[in-house]
């Protein structure tokens, strides 16, 4: 995790934390201790502009959505434990989509 206050990069592999639904409107069938919780929305991608965390950003992630939350973590660890993320695998199923996507598309040309 990231702490000093520099801003985060673009590009950098990052979590965004989301309230989904205050506990003031969830459903009032669920147990107290729910009920009373915040609905809160985890999620992780590729930083589209430089953030500061704990400020409002905008990530992609690897199934291409694009979110908006407040940044929460800078290269966030998985907490099972497999280390850091490393940058270089995180790029390379993004790149190979796109190759895949390419190939795909040159088929469809050449079938029409």
């Amino acid at each position: 995790m990231k702490t000093n206050q520099e801003p985060v990069k673009a590009g950098h592999w990052v979590e965004l934390t989301r309230v989904v639904l205050p506990a003031a409107k969830r459903a009032p069938n669920l147990p107290a201790e729910t009920k009373k919780t915040d609905l809160v929305l985890k999620v992780r991608g590729f930083l589209l502009e430089d953030a500061a965390l704990g400020a409002e950003a905008k990530v992609r992630t690897l199934a291409e959505r694009e979110l908006t939350g407040i940044l929460t973590d800078a290269e966030p660890r998985f907490p099972h434990d497999f280390g850091n993320p490393v940058p270089e695998l995180l790029q390379i199923g993004r790149e190979l989509r796109a190759e895949v996507r390419d190939i795909l598309q040159q088929e469809r040309e050449a079938n029409k």
